[in-house]
């Protein structure tokens, strides 16, 4: 093939014609026409994968949503006969109620219950029972736990799958309105109880402590002595260990592990095990972390019953939306007060006069944490003559012979010097038997005292100011021990309670550590 050179005469430039004949600034026919066609065409090709990215992006959390939507179950809100059912609530701005149940039945990978075929319409009794108040303000969330040997007057309740209504009885067992007409029996003898009106319930079973435990990658929970619990399954040593799995769920039922073996000190487990959470879930950030949120979400829809109005996925994350910023010194857990039944001191009857006050408080919105707005009886409505008479003081008892007294302070304040100082503060009382003891760390100070001792160890606990809640029985305790914790590092008494001693529990600040029972 030849390759031959166009010939061009002078003054002519190189160029192609268009067929209208024009001519860009650079002498190119139809020159700007097809620069302005390349752009064009750029830009759509940019727009056309935006927009791909877009919809793909729009189509996978669609579908992530879809996945978890279809893990939650749902069962009405309130089956009390004759009662009516919360107004709707908005998740965001109002005060909300929740009521978190946790069932005594678990289910295996193939659906079956480790409760047996023949379940009641609940599935089982309520192993937990905590009502949790957000506050409208966003400052305070206060959660208010049940013991499940409290005695209440139940109502009659139709069974969430059809069939007769269960009796309504004066006293019976609170545990046990799940099993007669699931958990929208339990918000309707609840509410009757308190005066509230619950606004919603979450139920889970044994599974999703189990699953949430190994989703945050352990939870650290703190005990007194080593535990070997043949009951539960529940080995720790002595002071602080991450649990996760079978051992996080071992924690939460043990019943024999902790205080006098009964529900008070399995209660307080269960508030210490979720304040701790709280610490962990603000520390690690994890509600800010969509995709640790993600994981965590799908880890408890797929092991929680809901009401129809907290179904949708979307009612959930704004659930978390309104705690994630909550300071820890606000999230109160605290018991309702109860006292032993006259018939039988193994079952628990309300202590209407202690806990009005609290039920008026949650009632009312009000701070559990703040000491100007935290409940008193005249906030409760006792009149002004109520508060005039106020009842003589009790006589002081006899004063006990200090030094007679065996007393061991136990330092796990994490300071050496601090359990000497401990030990000069009780001698210069008059308690010249008082030794020492180091042990590993503690959070909390509390004073343990056995058989007889116990004036001595109030006297001690008013002493140093420890609140009532940390004055605990023990059998092996020889005479008085004072275990010293990090709230007690400095001066002559240990950081006030937040909760300012009307009420039984803690805050999610507190790291508090558990009172093995010796059983």
């Amino acid at each position: 093939m030849s390759n031959r050179r166009q010939f061009r005469p002078a003054g002519v430039s190189a160029s192609v014609a268009s067929p209208s004949g024009e001519q860009d600034s650079e002498g190119i026919p139809g020159g700007r026409h097809l620069g302005r066609a390349r752009a064009a065409r750029g830009l759509m090709v940019v727009a056309f994968t935006l927009s791909a990215v877009l919809v793909a992006l729009v189509g996978f959390v669609a579908i992530q949503l879809f996945r978890l939507q279809a893990n939650v179950d749902t069962q009405p809100l309130n089956l009390g006969s004759g009662q009516e059912s919360a107004l709707p609530v908005d998740l965001s701005t109002d005060p909300v109620q929740i009521l978190i149940l946790g069932t005594d039945t678990r289910t295996g990978n193939g659906g079956e219950s480790d409760g047996g075929e023949d379940l009641p319409p609940g599935g089982g009794n309520s192993d937990v029972m905590m009502l949790m108040n957000l506050s409208a303000d966003r400052e305070d969330v206060t959660v208010l736990s049940f013991p499940r040997d409290l005695l209440v007057p139940l109502p009659s309740c139709k069974p969430p799958g059809g069939g007769k209504s269960s009796p309504a009885v004066d006293l019976g067992q609170l545990n046990g309105a799940l099993a007669s007409g699931g958990p929208g029996c339990t918000v309707a003898a609840i509410n009757n109880l308190t005066g509230l009106s619950i606004d919603h319930f979450m139920m889970a079973d044994f599974d999703a402590v189990k699953e949430l435990s190994e989703t945050l990658g352990g939870v650290e929970v703190c005990v007194s002595e080593p535990i070997e619990d043949e009951y539960s399954g529940l080995s720790l040593p002595a002071g602080t260990s991450e649990v996760e799995g079978e051992q996080a769920l071992a924690f939460l039922r043990t019943r024999h592990s902790f205080g006098d073996g009964g529900d008070a000190g399995r209660i307080k487990a269960q508030q210490a095990f979720l304040a701790s959470m709280a610490r962990k879930v603000q520390a690690e950030e994890t509600l800010t972390n969509l995709p640790r949120l993600y994981s965590i979400a799908e880890t408890i829809t797929r092991n929680l019953t809901v009401d129809d109005g907290l179904s949708q996925v979307t009612a959930l994350l704004k659930l978390a939306d309104r705690v994630k910023d909550v300071d820890l010194g606000n999230m109160a857990f605290v018991t309702v007060p109860t006292e032993p039944w006259e018939l039988d001191p193994n079952r628990l009857v309300l202590d209407e006069e202690a806990a009005e006050p609290l039920f008026a408080a949650m009632r009312e919105d009000r701070s559990l944490t703040e000491p100007s707005r935290a409940p008193s009886p005249s906030q409760s409505g006792g009149s002004a003559s109520d508060e005039a008479e106020v009842p003589a003081p009790a006589p002081e008892p006899p004063a006990i012979d200090a030094a007679a007294v065996p007393v061991t302070v136990v330092n796990g304040s994490g300071s050496v010097a601090r359990g000497t100082r401990v030990q000069a503060l009780l001698v210069a009382e008059g308690y010249e038997s008082a030794q020492t003891l180091e042990t590993v760390g503690a959070p909390v100070t509390q004073v343990y005292f056995g058989a007889g001792f116990d004036t001595a160890a109030a006297e001690i606990a008013a002493l140093f100011g420890v609140d009532g809640t940390q004055l605990i029985p023990s059998p092996s305790a020889v005479g008085v021990e004072v275990l010293v914790g990090t709230d007690f590092l400095t001066g002559a008494t240990v950081t006030p309670d937040p909760l300012g001693g009307q009420l039984q529990g803690q805050t999610a600040e507190e790291e508090v550590c558990q009172q093995a029972s010796g059983f």
